[in-house]
């Protein structure tokens, strides 16, 4: 259908649209992630070392690291489906998220080097984890939010350089300071000047980067957003009806399932950490019974009863999505647990953390962690466009998975850690992919007015793995090799082919 306007001919369609944004719009719609990365990065590189030098085991890292995934299990689907529903006039929808979590985090990054001991440590990491997820969140619907479907992939292209830049930055700052002079050192134990000084100006980074994107951008408003797509701002009652057909019977499955888990642990003796994990099964279970039998009795779905209905519903491209993001992220957060205690035992023959070795072979894995941060960065504004254009977006993410699994694998063939700098180019074109192109293939199927608490969910199936890994991972660590982790990233080669062969069944739905 065709209307006149103005003597011009315009499509309903095209009257719809939203504004074709500049490189500077897209510029300043994700700069705030390169802060947010920043604080990532740094938390990713240095805590199982803080954690370390403040006196814990190898053994103990997987369940200090916990905090993290959980964090951000509880925390995304909930921002994600606050911020929907959010509108503080000229501050907006997902802006608030953004300032609100950079503050906070900020006063994490500030205080976390002065802990004065492991417990202290461990609860600022909760602390930071959660901040950065209330910051995070919101910005990969606020790519939805502010863009057109034909600029998703170039807005999750530019979202991704800022990760990888702001992860070289992030990464690489203890290691340059040390080449300044400053002490890598800590007299006595403790966390070295240089991680010190690096955590300080990652908070200040990140909090002016964020505020950067709060000042430079314009949301659209509701009634904006209503003209650009019909089912925008109402709420349907499609989770309503879903909820109240259900049955009780998948409630009960994963209450089973989780006191299954807890039975395996005494059973088994594995680590005390998969309690959690079979704690979280259970508690969605009853999470999902509790909204059933809350709409069943006439009541609205409330939170829960969007949360647990939109996960249930989730569309089947999401669900296909989902299985590779599951094996993809248990390889990476494979790699940032057991990166430094690899590199300083099997390359520098130090996993003493108290050694100077240890701490020169630490150092080594942030220039390692920079190294595929900054070739995700090119990656992303390069060569994936390229391979997306040419063979379809599905096939460009398969591509990326095996250049990370090649990288991982490769730990077991090289002896000099200067050499390790090739393996994170298989790792760097990887991460660039996991960071891009489930986003871009996803953010034009899902419904708009949705679209906070979609991404939200999406993220159950990046730190879940996360969980599983800092739960069962330690298990498997102790009794198989104990004294030689290296043996991790043979698990972290294999989960990415397991999510290489899961987009398979994504490029067969998409045709």
């Amino acid at each position: 259908m065709k209307r006149e306007t103005g003597g011009e001919n315009m499509t309903d369609e095209a009257a719809t649209r939203r504004p074709r944004q500049s490189w500077a719009g897209l510029w300043n719609i994700s700069f705030g992630f390169f802060g947010i990365q920043i604080g990532f990065a740094l938390q990713n590189a240095n805590m199982s070392r803080i954690f370390q030098s403040l006196g814990t085991s190898l053994d103990d890292l997987p369940a200090l690291w916990v905090a993290a995934p959980l964090t951000g299990l509880l925390v995304q689907p909930i921002i994600g489906h606050m911020s929907d529903r959010t509108w503080l006039g000229r501050l907006g929808r997902r802006r608030p998220y953004f300032l609100a979590g950079a503050l906070l985090a900020a006063f994490a990054l500030l205080v976390m080097p002065e802990s004065p001991a492991l417990l202290f440590a461990a609860v600022m990491l909760w602390v930071l984890d959660a901040s950065l997820n209330i910051s995070m969140e919101p910005f990969r619907a606020f790519v939805g939010d502010m863009l057109d479907k034909d600029q998703h992939a170039a807005g999750y292209a530019v979202q991704t350089a800022f990760i990888g830049t702001g992860a070289v930055v992030g990464s690489i700052f203890p290691w340059a300071l040390e080449h300044l002079g400053v002490s890598n050192q800590a007299m006595g134990g403790g966390v070295p000047d240089t991680v010190r000084y690096a955590f300080w100006f990652g908070g200040a980074a990140l909090f002016l980067s964020v505020l950067w994107t709060v000042l430079t951008t314009r949301e659209y408003s509701p009634d904006e957003m209503a003209g650009f797509h019909h089912d925008a701002v109402e709420e349907s009652g499609d989770t309503v009806q879903a909820l109240a057909a259900r049955g009780f019977g998948p409630s009960l499955a994963w209450i089973g399932a989780g006191a299954a888990t807890i039975a395996a642990v005494v059973a088994f003796g594995l680590e005390k950490e998969v309690y959690l994990l079979g704690g979280l099964l259970a508690a969605y279970g009853l999470a999902s019974m509790i909204a059933i039998v809350s709409v069943k009795r006439g009541g609205t779905a409330g939170m829960l009863g969007n949360i647990v209905g939109d996960f249930s519903g989730m569309p089947p491209l999401m669900k296909r999505l989902a299985l590779a993001q599951f094996f993809s992220w248990s390889a990476l957060f494979i790699m940032w647990i057991n990166t430094t205690p690899i590199v300083a035992g099997a390359f520098y023959g130090a996993p003493d953390a108290k050694s100077p070795l240890y701490q020169e072979g630490a150092n080594w894995v942030d220039v390692l962690f920079a190294t595929y941060n900054g070739v995700a960065a090119i990656a992303a504004l390069t060569l994936l466009p390229l391979l997306s254009r040419r063979i379809g977006q599905a096939r460009t993410h398969i591509f990326g998975l095996l250049c990370g699994a090649a990288g991982y694998a490769s730990f077991f063939l090289i002896r000099d850690p200067k050499f390790l700098l090739i393996s994170e180019i298989g790792v760097g074109i990887a991460w660039a992919s996991i960071l891009a192109m489930p986003y871009a293939i996803l953010a034009s199927s899902l419904p708009q007015r949705k679209l906070g608490i979609y991404m939200g969910l999406f993220n159950v199936f990046v730190v879940v793995p996360q969980l599983l890994v800092a739960t069962v991972m330690g298990s498997v660590t102790k009794y198989f090799f104990p004294t030689e982790p290296i043996w991790t990233m043979a698990f972290a080669a294999g989960s990415l082919l397991l999510a290489a062969l899961a987009m398979t069944r994504v490029q067969a739905l998409k045709g």
